[in-house]
């Protein structure tokens, strides 16, 4: 009879760090979808020749930043390009 207990206490609590696991999991890759989307688009569009400067390279590099870090990745990217930090 405990053994069944804590089977299903310990089957809950697995449930529960998964659901937590995976929320923080899908606002990650949520948030790295919308900075590859702001760099493709500031390109796409042209935005930083209004600044005078050239479109950004998207390479391995830009990849990553944006997909770790995110859409505060992609205006990281976009600021150092703007002052002439080339990545």
């Amino acid at each position: 009879m405990m053994e069944e207990i804590l089977a299903i206490l310990l089957a809950v609590a697995i449930a529960a760090a998964l659901y937590y696991l995976m929320k923080k999991a899908m606002t990650l890759v949520i948030n790295a979808i919308a900075g590859l989307i702001t760099l493709g688009l500031l390109n796409y569009f042209d935005v930083l020749s209004w600044f005078g400067a050239p479109d950004i390279q998207i390479n391995l590099v830009t990849v990553l930043i944006c997909a770790l870090a995110g859409l505060p990745g992609a205006l990281v990217l976009v600021l150092l390009h703007l002052v002439g930090i080339a990545i």
